[in-house]
């Protein structure tokens, strides 16, 4: 089995898996980082959603030795205690209810508000329209956005 080095939330780990394992998989069973969940293995639900060179990507299917050169973000690497302006964003909205789809969920706006600061409400709908969330918190998902681009101009 090759090995690979990622780099991963800073750091670089090195994994003897084959080529075409889903990056999730790489996270959650090799580096122990399981904050990142599994959802629907298709990329259509956006639960494992994590960041590949700042872009939001959906790691069910995107495999080892397509990032092996890459800088990946998962939920743990955006801070280590929940400081970051969407995770608090999250926590004053009180966005999650079961909370499954969250990191995703997360990722997607952090990527969102890293490439666009100040978005329109269209634009955070249309940022997070591939993100499911069964509980149906769309409404404090959106204000938590809205309330993390107001904290960061701030």
């Amino acid at each position: 089995m090759p090995n690979y080095t990622i780099k991963v939330n800073g750091n670089s780990h090195s994994v003897d898996v084959s080529a075409d394992t889903p990056l999730l998989w790489v996270l959650r069973d090799h580096l122990d980082l399981v904050g990142t969940k599994y959802g629907c293995g298709i990329a259509l639900c956006g639960t494992c959603t994590v960041h590949v060179n700042g872009n939001p990507v959906r790691s069910c299917v995107m495999s080892v030795g397509q990032v092996k050169d890459s800088e990946i973000t998962t939920i743990e690497g955006l801070s280590e205690d929940g400081s970051h302006p969407v995770q608090k964003a999250w926590k004053t909205v009180d966005v999650p209810q079961c909370g499954y789809c969250q990191s995703g969920q997360i990722m997607s706006a952090v990527a969102l508000l890293e490439k666009n600061p100040n978005p329109s409400e269209a634009e955070i709908r249309e940022a997070m329209n591939g993100n499911i969330c069964r509980c149906a918190s769309y409404q404090r998902i959106h204000e938590a956005v809205t309330l993390a681009a107001r904290e960061t101009q701030s």
